[in-house]
């Protein structure tokens, strides 16, 4: 599906659970090689995902020169945020115009993370929706900057309290924009206990209007993460993606693979088809077993033609072929138009 049909046919208010919008988050793992990035793009789409997200900065816009590491050191070992984004920063506007351009060849959406304003400007051309990153969800010019392209908003909130997220949402709802908001916890990786999934509930009672995601950092595993947070009303989930989860680096170790996103997607669909609808109803599987599951009035005693009807004249018994015992108020005091034998089922036809 197409990120623009997404934001026409899902509603907020629904209760169904459907197959979410699968978001491939290769962020900087291309490592500056464009054949890598394209193969990232490749092996996102054999996966299953719908989007594939890079992401955009200059290491001088985004961290000065003395911003510390938050993420396992023991993984990137980069101490300055700055260094770490300075190694990462060489593909700029042509290289993601050839992204994009590969990208509708392949048939996968097309998304990249502006982190400063010259991004955000050129990525425009390239893009139907954008994504805010958690780290910006307090920067009310930035947000406000890309609000102006009027196309829909993706927003993390990872690490922000209830406060934070309502202040960026009343600054995007003025514009009056398509908006999803991302649970996200901003650790890499995020440990299981961490995950707070539920928080995904709490964000669709607290903004029953808008469309609830999760961003994962937790690690792949056997992806049940995303199942349990789709269940949980995740209608966009985005992951980080890799094509070899050995490599060394800060979006490797914890992202997924092709072959991950598959397991997810063959798994979920199995869940999906479990899960079912949302809304009450009888199945047509069902319908038999409403017939002979379901009790009928029945004579307890032989009841005489003209005789009265009262309670001690029935009891009720399968199938439910005859009058139904929720009906047993409209059939006491009622005579009988003949002879009704006990253990005989009873009809409207044989009542005056």
């Amino acid at each position: 599906m197409k990120i623009l049909d997404f934001f026409k046919e899902t509603n907020p208010y629904s209760d169904e659970i459907i197959r979410p919008y699968i978001i491939a988050e290769a962020g900087v793992n291309h490592e500056g090689d464009m054949d890598l990035a394209k193969r990232l793009v490749y092996e996102a789409k054999e996966g299953g995902a719908d989007a594939i997200k890079f992401q955009t900065y200059k290491a001088e816009t985004l961290a000065s020169k003395n911003s510390p590491a938050y993420w396992d050191k023991t993984k990137e070992p980069t101490e300055s945020q700055y260094k770490l984004f300075k190694k990462h920063d060489k593909f700029w506007k042509n290289e993601f115009e050839k992204l994009k351009q590969y990208c509708d060849e392949v048939n996968i959406d097309f998304l990249s993370t502006p982190f400063d304003i010259d991004s955000a400007t050129f990525l425009n051309d390239l893009m139907d929706v954008f994504k805010i990153s958690s780290s910006d969800i307090t920067n009310k010019p930035f947000i406000e900057y890309i609000c102006n392209f009027n196309k829909p908003i993706l927003l993390s909130v990872g690490s922000s309290y209830m406060y934070e997220i309502e202040e960026a949402v009343e600054w995007i709802d003025k514009f009056d924009l398509p908006l999803v908001l991302l649970h996200c916890i901003l650790n890499y990786p995020t440990l299981d206990e961490n995950a707070n999934l539920g928080m995904i509930k709490g964000l669709k009672q607290k903004f029953p209007d808008k469309l609830i995601g999760y961003s994962d950092h937790t690690l792949p595993g056997n992806m049940k993460n995303l199942e349990i947070a789709a269940l949980l009303g995740a209608v966009i989930i985005e992951k980080h993606f890799t094509f070899d989860k050995t490599l060394p680096g800060n979006d490797h170790y914890h992202a997924m693979d092709y072959k991950d996103l598959q397991l997810f997607r063959a798994n979920f669909d199995k869940t999906l088809s479990v899960v079912g609808q949302t809304k009450r109803t009888v199945l047509e599987t069902e319908k038999i077993s409403r017939k002979n599951a379901r009790r009928s009035l029945v004579a307890f005693k032989n009841i005489k033609k003209g005789q009265k009807i009262s309670k001690n004249d029935l009891t009720w018994k399968r199938p439910a072929y005859g009058i139904s015992p929720r009906l047993i108020d409209e059939v006491i005091g009622k005579k009988v138009s003949r002879d009704i034998k006990q253990d005989e089922i009873i009809y409207w036809n044989m009542i005056l």
